[in-house]
Formats: structure tokens, C-alpha cells, sequence
């Protein structure tokens, strides 16, 4: 019966650490998201945040470009895609 139930035991954990594995979901920091945007060129960071738009958490970084312009990047905090 002992061995019964430690083996119960060894399955209920194996099963949810595999569950566990299967529902994690990636995330990308601001930080992350703002290097993300900046690496490889000479554009100068004026200000990120991260921001709720239609349900999902977006990090939006506010950039100078080298010609003097003002442009807004969106990442999804999820995928670390470029939104759109």
C-alpha cells in the first residue's frame, strides 16, 4: 500500500510540474522590450511604460530619432513582438 500511494505521490508531482511547463508563458520586460528597440542604433530613449490596451499588457517606448523625430514603439509584453 505504501508503495501505492508513493507512487500516487511521484505522479501527482511529475503531472503538475508538466502542466505547470505547458502554461507558462513568455514575458518580455520593459527593459527588455526598450533594449529590444534601442540595439544596433542611434536612436535615444525619451520615456517607456507599460500600458493595459484591449486586455493585454503593452511596454511602449517613446524614441528620438537620429533625424530629430519623435516615434512611439509598442511591444507586446507577452511575445515581445512589435505591435502594430
Amino acid at each position: 500500500m505504501r508503495n501505492l500511494l508513493k507512487a500516487v505521490v511521484v505522479a501527482l508531482i511529475f503531472s503538475s510540474s508538466c502542466f505547470a511547463e505547458n502554461n507558462l508563458q513568455a514575458y518580455i520586460s520593459l527593459d527588455e522590450a526598450t533594449k529590444q528597440i534601442i540595439e544596433g542604433t542611434y536612436n535615444k530613449v525619451l520615456g517607456a511604460q507599460t500600458e493595459i490596451i484591449d486586455g493585454q499588457e503593452v511596454h511602449i517606448i517613446k524614441v528620438l530619432t537620429p533625424d530629430g523625430r519623435i516615434k512611439y514603439y509598442k511591444i507586446d509584453a507577452q511575445t515581445g513582438q512589435l505591435v502594430s
